[in-house]
């Protein structure tokens, strides 16, 4: 059984001609799966019903289950979902007071560049995520929607370095921004990365005009390379003329990411230096408090100290926004959810043990 959702319209047209289909059949099948929401194979009921045999005997549309579903009060919903390996990834669906459907997806399970701040790198990288499996998360996300509400934003923020698998987001993000897609605009649709050089200038070389988020999170190197270890053999300044090189190609207004740790990166020095790196560059900061992980040391900083940041910079002359924590209450932070459940296993199967060694 192939997943349907790693098949592109090529490849689906081909199949279609060789079990003396129609190939306009493909544009039905997309048309029910990104545009009617559908689940099953029987739901598609413009199809023949012989064909929705013979898909339904070849192909799965789902590949994934929903482990764990949960909900906060700000409209936060957060899916861990269960791959066919056995391995686990999240994706969040956030909405806004502006009746916006944002959703920040995963790329990796895991995550190999081993942020101090980040729940997802305690694990390390197991493996890239396939274009079907970033596509149907995508599609889960979509299903908890209102019939009323549509996707606005895609953010590929959640688990994994996005540009560490490029060859697998681009054709998922190509589907997205399809009108026999999702038909999300490209510009409302995010790339976040802790900047890998490479991966930026390949993208700018695309000029696909997706938005570019670089997690800088540090004015210097020597704090950058302890909260960001892939830092050390990249430097800021690579990072930077890459992100430049990236707003020359496209356009685009590049955004800095900046996660706020009390005492360590949230001070008027750094803010001062922040200023000087990023004064004359056509971007946006966003500052983001941090999200307490278990098993972490970092705090998240007092308002007033994030209100004397925002004022330096503004001082200085950067455009500054404050990312506002949304879904506090069901791990809603990238690799905070999976975690937590890898470590309710543990214990239920520590007490598992301890239970049979007792009988």
């Amino acid at each position: 059984m192939l997943p349907i959702l790693d098949q592109s319209a090529e490849q689906l047209q081909t199949w279609m001609l060789e079990h003396d289909q129609r190939p306009y059949r493909v544009a039905q099948i997309r048309k029910w799966l990104y545009e009617k929401r559908a689940s099953s194979w029987e739901q598609m009921t413009d199809l023949p019903l012989g064909l929705r045999e013979q898909l339904a005997a070849e192909f799965i549309i789902w590949s994934a289950e929903i482990a764990l579903h949960r909900k906060d009060d700000d409209g936060t919903e957060k899916l861990l979902l269960t791959l066919a390996d056995g391995r686990q990834i999240e994706c969040v669906l956030l909405r806004d007071d502006k009746g916006h459907c944002s959703i920040c997806i995963s790329t990796q399970v895991g995550c190999a560049m081993k942020c101090a701040f980040c729940a997802t790198g305690l694990g390390g990288l197991t493996r890239n995520l396939t274009a079907g499996e970033i596509l149907e998360q995508m599609l889960q996300l979509q299903r908890l929607l209102q019939p009323e509400e549509r996707l606005s934003h895609i953010v590929c923020m959640g688990m994994g370095e996005p540009l560490a698998n490029l060859d697998r987001l681009m054709p998922a993000l190509a589907v997205a921004s399809a009108k026999d897609g999702l038909g999300i605009g490209v510009r409302k649709i995010t790339i976040s990365t802790v900047g890998l050089p490479v991966g930026i200038r390949r993208l700018a070389e695309q000029n696909c005009q997706y938005h570019l988020a670089v997690s800088l999170h540090a004015p210097n190197d020597e704090l950058r390379t302890q909260l960001m270890p892939t830092n050390r053999n990249i430097g800021i300044e690579a990072v930077l003329a890459a992100a430049d090189a990236y707003f020359e190609k496209t356009g685009r207004r590049v955004t800095y990411e900046y996660i706020l740790l009390a005492g360590l990166n949230d001070g008027p020095i750094e803010a001062g230096q922040l200023v000087a790196l990023l004064r004359g560059r056509p971007s946006l900061i966003n500052l983001i408090p941090y999200n307490p992980v278990r098993g972490l040391k970092f705090r998240t900083p007092h308002p007033s100290a994030v209100a004397r940041f925002v004022d330096i910079l503004e001082q200085g002359g950067l455009n500054v926004a404050i990312r506002h924590r949304k879904g506090a209450r069901i791990d809603a932070a990238c690799g905070q959810l999976r975690r937590a459940a890898v470590a309710h296993r543990e214990v239920k199967d520590a007490a598992l043990e301890g239970i049979t060694k007792y009988e």
